[in-house]
């Protein structure tokens, strides 16, 4: 049986080589595309020699502002001199003399100064002229440094740590501020911290303070407020 169609002319017998040729020769236009080039006209100047640090520095604008001319000083109209007669009556000012008579007795009477009264107001704990007195520090002689040692020895001593807070890793500073009454008692305890907690443990070791000796101030008892931080850390 003869075929129908002549094998010389099918199309799809160079359909591989026609796809070729097409490949070839949209890459080639592509590839002229991307590498034509446009020449840039300058308009006079080299764009390679700018420098982008260069700055740009233009003369500043001068304004001369006009002013009115001052005003003409005042006019000061000397006082008239009047020029007496030898013959005419001046009264002349006669001054007393201020000097104390040494023959005359002056009699001295005695002053009596009143001492300004204390004021109530606490006295801060530098300022007073005898501090307050821990218990055991009665015979030291730098009785300020004796205060803060046994201060940091009872906080340590008294100390505990919040369960809660410890679990949960809670640290933190609690600034305590408390006054040392007239009588010696801790009043006034006042705290700032982080946590609740924190600050509920720090009142409770200044609660735990012991009775002082009260700071006094020209003899007499006052209040003296003083102020230390506990920090809470996990080791």
């Amino acid at each position: 049986m003869e075929p129908k169609k002549n094998p010389r002319k099918d199309l799809n017998q160079n359909k591989g080589i026609y796809f070729a040729l097409g490949m070839l020769l949209v890459l080639t236009i592509t590839y002229i595309a991307l590498e034509w080039k446009t020449p840039i006209n300058s308009h006079g100047y080299n764009p390679v020699a700018m420098n982008e640090t260069d700055e740009i520095i233009e003369d500043a604008p001068v304004f001369i502002l006009k002013t009115p001319p001052p005003p003409p000083p005042p006019v000061v109209i000397p006082e008239k001199i009047v020029i007496e007669e030898d013959d005419a009556d001046i009264v002349e000012t006669i001054f007393a003399d201020s000097d104390t008579n040494q023959d005359e007795i002056i009699e001295v009477i005695d002053v009596v100064y009143e001492e300004e009264p204390i004021s109530d107001e606490p006295i801060p704990f530098r300022a007073v002229e005898d501090a307050p007195i821990f218990p055991g520090c009665e015979n030291e002689s730098d009785k300020h440094a004796c205060f803060q040692k046994m201060m940091i020895k009872h906080i340590s001593k008294v100390f505990k740590y919040p369960e809660l807070e410890q679990e949960m890793g809670i640290e933190g500073r609690v600034n305590t501020m408390f006054v040392i009454q007239k009588d010696g008692s801790i009043g006034q305890v006042r705290m700032r911290g982080p946590n609740a907690n924190l600050e509920k443990e720090a009142a409770r070791i200044i609660s735990k303070l012991p009775k002082m000796t009260p700071g006094k101030q020209r003899g007499k008892a006052v209040r003296v407020p003083f102020s230390i931080p506990i920090t809470f850390r996990l080791r």
